[in-house]
């Protein structure tokens, strides 16, 4: 079961906008085994990943963190065409600790060591 979506916006080279949708499911499992499943609708495809937690909110959280990652990783993020709201802002998704000297914007204002 979907429980949230994001639409992020990238730019071709060429100008042309193109929407990302990111989706993140309902964490499923029980006790301690909880899988919580997110997909990026990169231009080039989709990207489809669980993440594992002990119980629903570790599962959603580090779900989160695993979106923000790909995210700033990603070769869009690279390219600085890559945005939600508006260009250099960010994406609105938290990152693991190690990730946050890569934050923009808001993200980094937000949740980074400024």
């Amino acid at each position: 079961m979907i429980i949230a979506q994001r639409e992020l916006d990238y730019v071709t080279q060429l100008g042309n906008p193109i929407k990302v949708l990111v989706t993140l499911y309902a964490p499923e499992g029980s006790g301690k085994h909880w899988r919580c499943r997110f997909t990026i609708n990169w231009p080039n495809g989709v990207e489809e990943s669980t993440t594992y937690g002990v119980d629903q909110f570790q599962a959603i959280i580090l779900t989160l963190q695993m979106i923000g990652a790909r995210l700033y990783f990603s070769d869009y993020h690279k390219s600085g065409r890559l945005y939600f709201e508006k260009p250099g802002s960010g994406y609105g998704f938290p990152v693991p600790k190690d990730v946050r000297d890569m934050l923009v914007g808001d993200d980094k204002r937000f949740d980074g060591n400024v």
